[in-house]
């Protein structure tokens, strides 16, 4: 069993008297997780499958009375898919009210739209909230083997890190995982939520999207491609976002207003995922996207590592009209640090940035390789 960086973490805030929210795509092993967790308190744990409407009728809009006699004296209350529970916020909220620091409880969800809306003003001061995602490399490989990682590293650019899809060994059941995540569960929860008008719409924004990773997009054309309003695209992109499809990348600027309105990047959370979308798993060699492919993976990788080591870092990418270029600019209490990443080529040439932001900014930098990157993901 791979063990899950973010499992100590948790353990650090047990009984604190916080509800602790575990957010993240479906099938990236949220209730593996928590079971994990649970192991030393299997006699004194409470569970809700909120999937069984039985268990979310128990927990939907019920009084303090009547939520004790359910719970009892137990030191851990589960709440899995919380967010199918309406008002579920108020009932975490007379829960932690009540129990606070004798009884820990813990609330997954598949979508943070949901979950979280419906959690923030009832468990302002009252929650922590993690973001579970698929494996990471860290995890998979916490012995830093080169050999062995670097076998493994155009795998992973092609199918990526999803459980299920990591422990089969044969590429065709890697694909039907993949295929059936895409088809089955991708766009579960949106379309749960009837939060799009046309499902269509959805499906066809997210293939022009994975066909732009690491490049940055602009709602103006895809609105033209899509046939639909650029304010549409603006909110399913932002629905993506919040259901752990696929995530955006700023660019730099020191006017932080016009920031809001210049073009983004996109990058998958997995890229089996989005090699799925567009029903693209050719080998490496025979690619035309292995940089893209590559640069998303580190982008992704860097952002497992930062949140689960609770580093709240400001990131963007920079380039000028001329194109000048930088893939990433972190930003964390008033330090600077730039990265460019490579996959192949003069590595040589890239050792020092573009002259103009070598001129503008007091920053660190380095370029980011196939040789190099394991160690730089080690936050």
């Amino acid at each position: 069993m791979i063990k899950r960086i973010l499992i100590p973490k948790l353990k650090d805030f047990f009984f604190l008297g916080k509800i602790l929210v575990i957010t993240g795509a479906r099938q990236t092993g949220k209730t593996t997780l928590v079971q994990e967790l649970l192991k030393e308190y299997t006699e004194k744990t409470k569970i809700f499958n909120c999937d069984n409407p039985t268990d979310r009728d128990f927990l939907h809009n019920r009084n303090l009375e009547f939520l004790k006699s359910v719970v009892g004296d137990s030191r851990i209350i589960f709440i899995d898919e919380a967010q199918k529970v309406e008002n579920i916020g108020q009932t975490l909220k007379l829960l932690v009210d009540e129990y606070k620091k004798r009884t820990q409880i813990i609330a997954t969800g598949s979508s943070a739209v949901h979950l979280l809306e419906n959690t923030g003003e009832p468990l302002t001061g009252r929650k922590r909230v993690f973001n579970l995602f698929p494996f990471s490399i860290i995890e998979l490989f916490p012995e830093n083997d080169p050999l062995t990682i670097h076998k493994s590293l155009e795998q992973i650019l092609i199918y990526g890190l999803y459980p299920e899809v990591w422990t089969h060994e044969n590429f065709e059941a890697k694909k039907e995982v993949l295929r059936e995540l895409v088809s089955g569960y991708l766009f579960k929860d949106i379309f749960e939520m009837a939060l799009v008008k046309n499902p269509l719409f959805l499906t066809n924004l997210v293939k022009a999207l994975a066909h732009q990773i690491g490049s940055e997009v602009s709602y103006n054309e895809l609105s033209g491609l899509l046939g639909m309003d650029k304010k549409t695209v603006d909110r399913y992109i932002d629905l993506l976002e919040k259901n752990f499809i696929l995530f955006r990348l700023p660019p730099y600027t020191s006017n932080k207003r016009r920031e809001i309105s210049r073009t983004k990047k996109i990058y998958f959370y997995d890229l089996g995922i989005r090699n799925a979308v567009i029903n693209n798993f050719s080998q490496i060699p025979d690619r035309n996207d292995k940089g893209a492919l590559f640069e998303n993976f580190l982008m992704v990788e860097r952002l497992k590592q930062s949140e689960y080591g609770r580093k709240f870092i400001n990131r963007y990418f920079w380039r000028t009209y001329d194109g000048a270029e930088i893939d990433l600019i972190e930003e964390i209490n008033g330090r600077i640090d730039a990265f460019e990443f490579k996959w192949s080529g003069d590595k040589r040439k890239f050792l020092t940035p573009p002259e103009a932001w070598r001129n503008a900014k007091n920053f660190n930098y380095s370029v980011v390789d196939k040789n190099n990157f394991y160690e730089w993901l080690k936050l």
